[in-house]
């Protein structure tokens, strides 16, 4: 009896190689043939799964942001306002090296949508996601007097989403193994400034 692949499962497979290979080698040099060999394929079975590296790039970057966003609800459930606002930033930061290798992968996948209006347009669709939560958030924090600030929730909403993305690369740059770069504390102080401190 012919073995049944699970292809998605495959193909997750190739994620998670894809991160190992460029933490350990960088973006140029994490060719197909080294992901390959990371993931235990032969050269040349990851093309019926990805074509080309610019395919494994975007599945990976849409993959994390899912994953990321699979994250926040689970630890948003029956939250609401600054409390969920909180936690939401907090799963987005790099505060572990699962979280750094996904910034390994998303900051590559930027650098090829500046001149790719198809990737630009799957990073500006996935911040819109992120941007109407945290304004949702926002909005319930104003509701109960949590949030006093005179600065309107969409400016707020676009620091805190320059925060993160600013995390990202932060943390992608740091030496290795270095996982505490104080951004829990950054995080603690803007949302202080809102007008009272986040309870978790």
């Amino acid at each position: 009896m012919p073995k049944i692949v699970d292809h998605h499962q495959r193909r997750l497979e190739l994620v998670d190689a894809t991160w190992r290979t460029i933490a350990r080698l960088g973006i140029e040099s994490a060719t197909m043939r080294e992901i390959a060999l990371e993931a235990g394929f032969a050269n040349g079975a990851l093309k019926p799964y990805f074509p080309t590296k610019d395919d494994l790039l975007t599945f990976a970057f849409g993959h994390v942001f899912n994953r990321t966003n699979e994250r926040i609800a689970q630890v948003t459930a029956g939250q609401a306002g600054l409390a969920a606002l909180r936690t939401f930033c907090v799963e987005v930061l790099p505060l572990d090296e699962e979280r750094i290798s996904e910034a390994r992968i998303v900051i590559p996948f930027w650098q090829k949508a500046i001149n790719d209006p198809g990737k630009a347009r799957i990073h500006r669709d996935s911040m819109q996601q992120w941007l109407a939560a945290m304004r949702r958030h926002l909005a319930e924090a104003r509701r109960t007097g949590a949030v006093t600030t005179a600065v309107d929730d969409a400016a707020l909403a676009g620091q805190l989403l320059n925060f993160l993305l600013g995390a990202q690369i932060a943390a992608a740059l740091a030496p290795e193994g270095q996982v505490e770069l104080g951004l829990n504390e950054q995080l603690e102080g803007f949302l202080t400034l809102l007008g009272c401190r986040a309870r978790g």
